[in-house]
């Protein structure tokens, strides 16, 4: 099985693993593979920059990196599929990752409830 994290499950995995449940940190290490969106890292560099988040880029890229996730870059086909999406949800970057997430394909681990009506690839970390 292959992750797509969301925004905050990788912010939690690096600097509050204690907020991951188990049952979630171990769906994360059975994983074959791990990915952070390019989209998440823009989400978090816009929220550093409006106060709305404290940490070092630049250092958290390096953690991620060292946790062995791999980064998964924004192509034309993710932001073509976004225009496939219902109107559920109208934040980008979520609708981004659920993009991607079924373009690729790969599991989205979220703690976003209002994403789960989008398909059976996203799975909240409640339901795990």
């Amino acid at each position: 099985m292959k992750l797509l994290l969301d925004t905050h499950i990788i912010i939690w995995a690096v600097s509050e693993p204690t907020r991951l449940a188990r049952t979630v940190q171990q769906y994360m290490l059975n994983a074959e593979a791990m990915y952070v969106s390019a989209a998440s890292l823009w989400e978090m560099s816009i929220k550093i920059q409006l106060g709305k988040l404290h940490l070092n880029l630049s250092s958290f890229i390096l953690e991620i990196q060292n946790l062995g996730i791999l980064s998964l870059p924004i192509t034309w086909e993710h932001a073509q599929y976004t225009e496939k999406l219902p109107p559920l949800h109208k934040d980008p970057f979520d609708r981004l990752l659920i993009a991607q997430a079924m373009s690729e394909p790969l599991i989205l681990l979220t703690n976003d409830k209002a994403l789960i009506p989008y398909h059976e690839l996203v799975k909240h970390i409640d339901s795990l």
